[in-house]
């Protein structure tokens, strides 16, 4: 599928970039004119998505983090946070709503919300390589464009 704009992203997996890539993906989703309530979705999906690669993914090191995103035909909005950390042992038991690796800390819901969040989900991974969180939200049109 050709994408009508795209945008890539790397950056290291210290916290402070989270709040950058979810940033950055809200203003290239904005040429969609999502509404505030479908913004605020993306923004938070995207934050779990990459929160989940810092405290997962590179538990003990500084790791890169590649973000992609696409706008696909029929007003589609495609996310790609990719990580090549220590990946993910079981993708189905770490779907579960209060599964965590990351201690007390973590609520264990982040796949969870994402997939409340957006249209579509997908995840792989493969332990010592990374993981691929590929997300998608279609935003309705509103009004003439």
């Amino acid at each position: 599928m050709t994408p009508e704009n795209y945008m890539n992203l790397e950056f290291p997996s210290k916290s402070c970039n989270e709040a950058f890539a979810r940033a950055a993906v809200s203003c290239f989703a904005a040429q969609l004119d999502p509404t505030l309530d479908e913004l605020g979705d993306i923004k938070t999906a995207v934050s779990e998505a990459v929160t989940n690669a810092i405290v997962h993914a590179y538990p003990d090191t500084i790791g890169t983090i590649t973000l992609r995103c696409r706008i696909l035909p029929e007003n589609v909005l495609d996310i790609v946070v990719r990580d090549k950390g220590i990946g993910i042992a079981d993708i189905q038991q770490a779907r579960k709503p209060m599964f965590t690796t990351g201690g007390i800390d973590r609520s264990g819901m982040g796949f969870t919300i994402m997939e409340s969040f957006m249209t579509s989900l997908t995840i792989t991974s493969k332990p010592g390589k990374g993981t691929t969180v590929h997300m998608r939200r279609r935003i309705q049109l509103r009004g003439a464009r």
